[in-house]
């Protein structure tokens, strides 16, 4: 199972946010690419990048600290935020990252995903970030009244290389993922899941991997290992995989 190092960027620096709340913002590193090259240091395998700006103004907000991870690391990346047109993958696949997160596009232009996904094999994912279970999108200022697993459902045949479902309620907060709802996305799709929001120690990825869903790809980590709660070390040897 893949540990992805989450790098939320809001301002050209490093930040963890409160239930995506924007006026909840830590800053951890001002520099957001030697903390990437610190996560390379760690043994990590890949980035996990999300433009905060960028996800809630519908567009690049911090694409010179995205620029300068690339040029930094030579781990791959996944990046999401503020993706919203053909033209904005194709120019971050071009520059470098390794896989683009669509969210937003996906309830509001789920065709431009499967036509990206088609075009770039292996390199598109789809972010499903959920309120009691309703997809939000724009940053997570809106939400729908599509369900996650019906959104998960949308793109089974579409050839997308990853689900990344955040249950926003818990995101940062360290009360554990929502691994229920997380297995239920993975048990209603053949597409690799990757968990999201709420690790807070050890036990949160001891409970995860317990689940051993073949279909569970990955986790992701974020101010748990900036705060020290998780020690990248342990949590990459319990997990199995960088």
């Amino acid at each position: 199972m893949i540990l992805y190092p989450a790098i939320d960027l809001k301002g050209g620096k490093c930040v963890r946010l409160l239930r995506g709340e924007m006026e909840s913002a830590t800053v951890f590193n001002d520099d957001p690419a030697a903390q990437a090259a610190s996560f390379q240091a760690l043994g990590f395998s890949w980035l996990h990048i999300v433009d905060l700006d960028g996800a809630v103004e519908g567009g690049a907000r911090n694409g010179a600290a995205v620029s300068q991870i690339l040029k930094r690391t030579a781990l791959p990346v996944q990046l999401g935020g503020g993706i919203r047109d053909r033209a904005g993958i194709e120019r971050w696949l071009e520059a470098g990252v390794a896989r683009v997160i669509l969210g937003t596009v996906a309830v509001k232009q789920p065709e431009l995903v499967r036509e990206a996904a088609q075009a770039h094999p292996g390199r598109v994912a789809v972010g499903i970030d959920a309120k009691a279970g309703r997809v939000a999108v724009s940053g997570w200022g809106e939400v729908t009244d599509v369900a996650a697993r019906d959104l998960a459902r949308r793109f089974e045949d579409a050839g997308v290389a990853a689900l990344i479902y955040t249950d926003i309620a818990r995101d940062g907060t360290g009360l554990g993922l929502n691994i229920e709802e997380t297995a239920a996305i993975a048990d209603a799709v053949s597409i690799p899941v990757i968990a999201s929001g709420g690790v807070g120690s050890l036990d949160d990825l001891k409970a995860l991997k317990q689940r051993a869903h073949a279909n569970i790809q990955g986790v992701i980590c974020g101010r748990a290992l900036y705060d020290g709660r998780v020690e990248a070390a342990a949590a990459l040897a319990l997990l199995g995989a960088a």
